[in-house]
């Protein structure tokens, strides 16, 4: 085997990279594929599983970025293949899939979706000689590739002016999933941005995730008498939460986080309940400029509509392929470079710009949304409209 490329650990002020040479076990990595043979693109998610729903929609849309390149002669003309990495929502399963992922070869990575599984499966990609697409959003993550989702430290500060300058709230409940470490970093992150708007915490509830009913925990935070509960936990949670929540008439306003962010959001929760409480997340599928052809060719080839994390596993895929073409090869040192100065990308989720010091797109594309009358999330005019913001 041929030693180990410099591996992308940091995106560093001015662009310098922090790196190492240390190998992980056996691979073929970093670009270093035989010549002639496929690409190959890992992409990392929950593909089982409770949130099975976010990591099928990554998947599904890496695919079908795959077949277009593949049809306009692939990258560097080599065929893309997509690798799925089934993780489960799970640090460990993500460690011992990743491992054996990158054993048989990969060229780049999208993914993954949960900050804890990515805290994990980053450093052995990077380490690898990969450049990951990341999908995980807590802070903690930053410079560990690149991401085209956005981030706690951008999403905090929109759901905060959406309770305070939207719904005009002087006392917030916090319920948070207390397992995940997004989940636990976006909770503290929104207490910090609702006190310093002088709202008044008064709960801070954190739940377990998996159970049959969250009735004991409304009530107990209903009995501080929030003027809204902010739920921070996964569409599991967060939709049946937002169901009890409606079910028992509780006269606090409801909305939900980013990590709620799923259409299974709207059938865990049922109609009525998901209009009753807006999420916070990106544009629906078909709400960017220019989304139609996306739209068409995804549901010529799958059936069916988009997942909300569609858009953004198909771009970062594009973007990675656009970004490689320009640099002329996957090898991480170069690849970064032309990430960071890249201009003029433009996918279905819109224009792409990479921050050189975090890996982070800017600026970030969050919105709330609210189920229509159909179940279907939309960005929420209302709220556009009270905070001055267009996307």
């Amino acid at each position: 085997m041929r030693s180990r490329l410099p591996a992308l650990l940091l995106f560093a002020l001015s662009g310098a990279l922090v790196a190492t040479s240390a190998p992980v076990g056996a691979q073929t990595t970093g670009g270093t594929m035989p010549t002639g043979s496929p690409v190959r693109i890992g992409l990392q998610g929950p593909l089982t599983g409770s949130q099975q729903a976010y990591g099928q929609g990554m998947l599904k849309g890496a695919q079908l970025a795959a077949e277009r390149l593949n049809a306009e002669g692939g990258i560097l003309g080599r065929k893309v293949e997509v690798v799925p990495i089934d993780d489960q929502a799970d640090p460990a399963t993500g460690v011992v899939n990743a491992t054996a992922a990158l054993r048989a070869g990969l060229d780049g990575v999208i993914g993954p979706y949960n900050s804890g599984v990515g805290a994990l499966t980053l450093p052995l990609y990077i380490q690898a000689g990969l450049v990951p697409a990341r999908f995980t959003t807590a802070d903690s993550t930053d410079g560990l590739g690149i991401t085209l989702q956005p981030m706690t430290s951008q999403i905090a500060p929109v759901a905060a002016d959406a309770l305070t300058e939207w719904l005009r709230v002087d006392s917030v409940a916090l319920v948070f999933d207390a397992t995940a470490l997004y989940t636990q970093k976006q909770a503290e992150a929104m207490r910090k941005e609702l006190e310093a708007a002088g709202v008044r915490i008064s709960a801070f509830e954190p739940i377990q995730p998996g159970l049959s009913s969250y009735a004991a925990t409304i009530a107990k935070v209903g009995a501080t008498k929030p003027d809204a509960v902010y739920l921070v936990a996964y569409y599991p949670e967060a939709g049946l939460i937002a169901k009890e929540m409606h079910q028992a008439k509780v006269p606090a306003q409801c909305l939900a986080d980013f990590g709620a962010y799923s259409v299974d959001f709207v059938t865990t929760a049922g109609k009525a309940a998901a209009r009753a409480c807006p999420v916070v997340g990106v544009p629906a599928p078909d709400e960017f400029t220019g989304a139609a052809p996306y739209l068409a060719a995804y549901r010529k080839k799958f059936g069916e509509a988009p997942g909300v994390w569609g858009p953004y596993a198909y771009d970062s895929l594009a973007f990675l392929a656009a970004a490689v073409t320009k640099a002329g090869t996957w090898e991480a040192a170069a690849l970064t470079r032309t990430i960071v100065g890249y201009e003029g990308f433009r996918g279905w989720t819109g224009r792409v710009r990479i921050a050189p010091v975090t890996g982070n797109r800017e600026p970030a594309t969050v919105v709330v949304l609210r189920a229509d009358r159909r179940g279907t999330l939309r960005v929420d005019r209302g709220w556009q409209k009270a905070v001055g913001t267009t996307f």
